[in-house]
């Protein structure tokens, strides 16, 4: 087992929170990602990515909807485990018929808070993230609502996920953002040209969720064959077959350079993340330990800068085809707010 001495810690943001260089997305365990796992192999995945040092937890009251958060929550009723963990959990997204709908007003703010709070068993929230961006509501009234539950001690640090540079300044002008969370790996990098700097300019950490291109990055194109009817991944534009033809010879590119390092393609992809900064944490989600053990690996993985280079080049030769997300749900493209 990767010693808990390989993963090195990091300051996120400013604000003085600490977490692990690598951290894990809980949400493939219990949702979107095709039938839930049994319930105590996922509790025993979390607290040995625990024991080996990955102590940033990555959930939201989405995944499920509700089963993920309580699902961590049973992880962190271990001896001790609550005291080594840096849980992040999201509010904002509600299934209603269906259908995805954003919610940002206060009073929902504070009842998605109580809600997670009672879910996950514990008695405060170190990161809490606005998951999507309400467009109905000034971005000002729900980080206010956030300030009073940082002030009563429910939740530590205030995030952001998917929300555009214009939005991160103005709810950072309320109350400080530790940390944004974005989509960021060799194939989405779309957030490099405002969302990145603006974070940097700021001191606000970054968190990059799927790092590996929900599974493309480590195991190419093959293994949307493999999905089951009801896995999320099979609706996106990126996988349908027209675009995949095309995205495919990326993953294969990528192979051969893992190959000549010695490591494997995912672990690739992944140093290539780390390697953006010190600002910056990713959460790779995995439902084996086999592929925890190697992810961890990929903290070792140095890249120089031409290899660096090649990486980008390959993946930005013809673009990739299709977007990150369909309709059913917005990015930060789509997260500007009404004026206070």
């Amino acid at each position: 087992m990767a010693g808990g001495e390989q993963v090195r810690r990091i300051k996120l943001g400013s604000q003085g929170l600490e977490v692990s260089a690598q951290g894990l997305g809980c949400m493939g365990m219990s949702a979107y990602y095709g039938p839930t796992r049994p319930e105590e192999e996922m509790v025993a995945l979390i607290r040995r990515a625990v024991a080996a040092g990955v102590t940033f937890l990555d959930t939201s009251d989405i995944y499920g909807p509700f089963t993920n958060e309580i699902l961590v929550g049973k992880a962190l009723k271990g001896d001790g485990v609550r005291e080594k963990v840096q849980l992040a959990t999201k509010f904002g997204l509600k299934l209603e018929a269906g259908n995805f709908e954003v919610h940002g007003d206060p009073a929902y703010v504070r009842a998605a808070c109580e809600a997670s709070l009672e879910r996950l068993g514990v008695d405060y929230i170190d990161l809490y993230y606005q998951h999507r961006i309400d467009t109905k509501i000034p971005i000002e009234l729900t980080i206010g609502e956030l300030k009073k539950l940082v002030e009563e001690g429910k939740i530590k640090y205030i995030g952001l996920s998917e929300a555009s540079a214009s939005t991160i300044r103005r709810a950072h002008a309320v109350h400080p953002i530790t940390a944004v969370q974005i989509e960021w790996s060799l194939w989405a990098r779309d957030v490099e040209q405002d969302i990145i700097p603006t974070c940097r300019e700021l001191g606000i950490g970054i968190v990059a969720y799927s790092p590996l291109g929900r599974g493309f990055l480590s195991s190419g194109a093959s293994f949307i064959e493999n999905l089951t009817e009801d896995d999320y991944r099979k609706k996106l534009p990126r996988f349908q077959a027209e675009n995949l033809e095309h995205n495919k010879s990326i993953f294969e590119k990528v192979s051969a350079i893992a190959a000549k390092k010695g490591c494997s393609t995912a672990q690739l992809a992944l140093a290539w993340v780390h390697q953006q900064g010190n600002d910056v944490v990713m959460i790779p989600g995995t439902t084996k330990i086999s592929n925890l053990e190697s992810n961890i690996g990929a903290l070792s993985v140095k890249l120089s800068p031409e290899e660096m280079g090649e990486l980008e080049a390959y993946a930005l030769a013809d673009g990739v085809k299709g977007g990150r997300y369909g309709d059913d749900i917005t990015t930060w493209n789509q997260s500007e707010t009404p004026p206070l």
